[in-house]
């Protein structure tokens, strides 16, 4: 094991300014029609200390996110924390945004305490990415 759990970070360089893709992950209509949410679930009071909520569509099944915003930087860097049941504390992922110009760069990073936590959890986000991707590419 690491010696502060198991990390992953992803990044990905978008085809949209850095302003379209901040507004893509803080605005919850957008964020419903990319992240794969349930129209009319996402609730996102973008500050930090302000909550926000989801409800994921999955192969199986519905699955509900909440949590705050632990740190947040216009256009630069959110940091999200997402309440996990049967944990006293939540768990933190950061997205930290570039200005490339006419493109964007995003990096995703979360630390977890297992193997296997930190595997789902990569997935979840590289789906995220993916969704993200094809969103600010073509609206």
């Amino acid at each position: 094991m690491a010696e502060n759990g198991y990390t992953y970070t992803l990044t990905r360089t978008l085809d949209a300014p850095v302003a379209k893709v901040w507004e893509a992950w803080t605005n919850p209509e957008q964020y419903a029609q990319w992240a794969n949410a349930v129209p009319g679930s996402v609730e996102m009071h973008v500050r930090p200390g302000g909550t926000w909520k989801a409800t994921m569509v999955t192969p199986g099944g519905e699955f509900p996110l909440g949590g705050t915003y632990l740190e947040v930087a216009d256009k630069r860097r959110l940091v999200l924390g997402m309440n996990v049941p049967g944990r006293p504390e939540p768990v933190a992922m950061s997205a930290d945004f570039t200005d490339l110009g006419e493109r964007s760069e995003i990096t995703v990073s979360q630390t977890s305490d297992t193997k296997e936590e930190r595997d789902m959890a990569e997935q979840g986000s590289t789906m995220l990415l993916d969704g993200l991707s094809k969103f600010v590419a073509n609206s």
